[in-house]
């Protein structure tokens, strides 16, 4: 009988099938490899026992991948054409190739196990693969790097339209429906998504909120953040946003109050049962709740800060990217980001959160360092392509608005962490005091 794993086991347990009289093979069951140094030893926080369906597909195969990936050089390298762009793409696709298959072999497992640990190894390559082509974009100018665009569609590097949301502003039910585009449906989608990762309620509120008030800051630089105040704090934050979060939270819900237990479909006796099997390898193996607890620590309310601070920047890059290399929102680029960006962040964060909460984890894993690269040089793309396009400087009320928001911040760390504590070790000792003199009475 395959091995049950519930929430909370440090094992999962192990028994004989009684029935058919049968030991379960010794090779059935794959686990976590011991940690190489006591810096490691924190994986097994969240590191699950792997119980695998198919014995085949845990494997390594790195012999297998490797004679594949030579095959393929030998067919396209000597099959070639004498055209120097298509050679070119086909180059640039096979050392992507060589990066995404050395990764699915190569790479540490991440802390999620389903569908594959493979999947996952998979998206950590396709960071690496991202980084690298915003280190290309990065030492180009604007104008080739929107260039180079064009050669995955022709149809890009024409300058967008500027589109503003705040021309009418009366309340009909058809300056209403000219709101409505594909970004209505992007904010419940995306909030879903970001409830997903970050798992906190709270956290998810003050991004929503704090990103209406970026739009409002960065609407003399991108003229889409211009919107009427009913679609800001109505139709976004109340019904779009609101809508997302609170699918995506009753979602962590479910999956934190399920109890876990797997079972291999050679166990199971139905068709159904198997078929009802084969679907959950698609759902989490286990789940965390996230208990972010700001006012904790000093470290856990830097972490926070940086974590809304860094969520808030990949929303920003979305946009300004799009403005500055010219790429159509519903584009199929922009699409890809999104969801490459999702599928980036979930890893990440659950490794963010392990190195707050958990005092044996001294550095961050592979998932976040390659996500904070990833975002950080996007950033710089931004920055170095805006030169010279927005020359308006911020208004007084916007520098004055983020001013107090800093000092807000400051006083509340400092009133927490340092007065709060100093009071408090005061207070104790002035009831130790009491309670000597109490005793040297009693004597």
């Amino acid at each position: 009988m395959a091995p049950i794993k519930r929430r909370g086991s440090k094992t999962a347990s192990t028994s004989r099938d009684q029935s058919r009289g049968r030991t379960r093979s010794k090779s059935a069951k794959k686990t976590v490899a011991k940690p190489s140094s006591v810096r490691d030893s924190w994986i097994y926080t969240y590191a699950d026992d792997i119980n695998p369906t198919l014995e085949f597909f845990y494997k390594p195969h790195t012999i297998s991948a490797l004679l594949f990936m030579i095959a393929g050089f030998i067919y396209y390298a000597f099959n070639s054409q004498s055209n120097v762009v298509s050679n070119t793409k086909m180059g640039a696709i096979a050392c992507f190739g060589v990066i995404l298959l050395t990764g699915l072999v190569e790479f540490k497992d991440g802390p999620f196990i389903r569908p594959h640990p493979a999947f996952w190894r998979l998206v950590l390559a396709v960071s690496v693969s991202y980084q690298l082509i915003l280190v290309m974009l990065l030492f180009q100018d604007k104008h080739t790097a929107r260039h180079l665009f064009s050669y995955l569609d022709p149809s890009l590097g024409v300058e967008l339209p500027e589109k503003s949301y705040a021309e009418d502003c009366s309340i009909t039910w058809q300056t209403v429906y000219n709101h409505m585009d594909v970004f209505v449906i992007a904010h419940t989608v995306g909030w879903f998504a970001k409830s997903m990762v970050l798992r906190d309620q709270w956290i998810c509120w003050i991004l929503s909120i704090l990103f209406e008030f970026l739009e409002y800051s960065l609407q003399h630089q991108l003229p889409n953040f211009a919107e009427c105040w009913w679609d800001h704090w109505i139709l976004d934050v109340l019904v779009t946003n609101w809508l997302g979060i609170y699918i995506g939270m009753k979602t962590c819900e479910f999956f934190a109050c399920r109890q876990y237990s797997w079972r291999s479909v050679n166990q199971i006796p139905t068709y159904q049962g198997k078929i009802q099997r084969g679907f959950a390898q698609f759902t989490p193996h286990s789940w965390t709740r996230f208990n972010w607890g700001p006012s904790t620590s000093f470290k856990s309310f830097l972490g926070v800060i940086g974590l809304i601070a860094f969520e808030l920047q990949i929303e920003l890059n979305a946009f300004y990217l799009k403005a500055l290399l010219w790429l159509p929102p519903p584009h199929f680029i922009n699409v890809l980001r999104l969801v490459t960006m999702f599928l980036f962040c979930m890893p990440a964060t659950r490794e963010v959160y392990q190195y707050l909460s958990d005092p044996r984890c001294k550095r961050l894993g592979y998932h976040a360092w390659m996500l904070v690269a990833n975002v950080m040089t996007e950033s710089l793309i931004c920055i170095k392509f805006s030169a010279g396009k927005f020359s308006e400087p911020f208004p007084p009320n916007v520098i004055l608005f983020w001013v107090l928001v800093v000092i807000a911040l400051v006083v509340y760390a400092a009133a927490q962490f340092g007065l709060r504590p100093m009071l408090e070790a005061k207070a104790a000792e002035a009831d130790a005091a009491v309670a000597r003199e109490e005793d040297v009475k009693n004597e």
